[in-house]
């Protein structure tokens, strides 16, 4: 089939592209910088130079295809305030521009890449698609509320007849990974992890791999209007790093940041965070992480789409040697 595509320079997106053309399908990418798309050009993807405020170049990649996959977003905890208008105008309005586009294109299917991040904190509690989170608790992040909020608009679609399938992957790591749980990964397997940051941060985690094969299989099987999370396996930020020191052959580190060290430093984040290697915004940082759970299962994707993601050994394992 024919496939627009958002995202495919990103850290999913790129996979699900490189997945589409291996199996023959045709990919036309959305994609805002001409440099980062030249590994989507080699793969035989047609690119459509854009970003998501572009509703010309959106309207235009549309034009002929079956079916869309909207994986854009922008994924980052800890921004400073001047940073959350351009995530809101992203993640929200960029979601809401390319679902409309879509749906105008009349393609037949358009599956939107959201996160178990939407279901807010588990509090400990393994949750399932039809979780409905308290909004009057407030959200964790500027990231949490800007995927929530396109979550509900996919769903305000889905109401009305729109044909979309909603995928929620968990804490997704891999090879080039660039985001917290990367870095973390990263460091423990180079032993240069001196003290672990939230250990009992709980996610389920998933190889990056296994979520692009999910996207596949919610894009050919999945049922119009519904929504599936794509897991690995349940686990915590503490686990992860103990393991990938392990396979590594690396002592893994026993200290740990004293939750309150870390809240009192917050209002330094601007000034040492980037020299420490974290976020400008600690405090926001700390409220997405301190006894927070991002814990779902993904027992509806695996009964009536055949997923089967790898356990976190053998994806770290992957991880590790593909990294090194």
């Amino acid at each position: 089939m024919r496939v627009f595509l958002t995202g495919g320079t990103g850290f999913i997106g790129g996979h699900v592209a490189r997945r589409l053309r291996e199996r023959g399908d045709d990919v036309v990418a959305l994609a805002r910088s001409p440099e980062k798309a030249a590994p989507l050009r080699e793969l035989g993807c047609e690119v459509v130079e854009g970003g998501l405020s572009d509703e010309v170049a959106i309207r235009r990649g549309l034009r002929g295809a079956d079916a869309a996959i909207h994986a854009a977003a922008i994924y980052r905890v800890g921004i400073p305030k001047s940073e959350r208008k351009g995530m809101w105008e992203s993640n929200v309005e960029g979601t809401e521009r390319v679902l409309d586009a879509a749906i105008e294109a009349g393609v037949s299917r358009i599956v939107y890449v959201s996160t178990v991040n939407v279901f807010g904190n588990t509090n400990g509690r393994v949750v399932d698609e039809s979780y409905e989170r308290d909004e009057g608790k407030g959200f964790l992040s500027c990231y949490d509320e800007t995927k929530y909020r396109s979550h509900q608009l996919a769903k305000e679609r889905i109401a009305k007849g729109a044909p979309i399938v909603i995928v929620q992957p968990g804490g997704v790591y891999g090879p080039n990974d660039h985001s917290e749980i990367g870095n973390m990964v990263e460091q423990a397997s180079k032993g240069k992890l001196r003290m672990k940051a939230f250990p009992d941060l709980g996610l389920n985690l998933v190889h990056v791999e296994d979520v692009a094969d999910g996207i596949l299989l919610a894009l050919d099987r999945g049922r119009l209007g519904e929504s599936y999370v794509l897991g690995g396996q349940l686990s915590t930020m503490g686990e992860a790093i103990d393991k990938a020191a392990e396979l590594s052959g690396r002592k893994p580190t026993r200290l740990t940041l004293p939750p309150l060290l870390a809240k009192l430093s917050a209002p330094l984040g601007p000034l040492v965070g980037p020299a420490m290697g974290f976020p400008p915004n600690l405090g926001e940082a700390i409220s997405a992480s301190d006894g927070v759970t991002y814990l779902a299962k993904d027992d509806k994707a695996r009964r009536e789409l055949g997923y089967s993601p790898r356990r976190l050994d053998s994806g770290l394992r992957q991880t590790l040697e593909t990294s090194s």
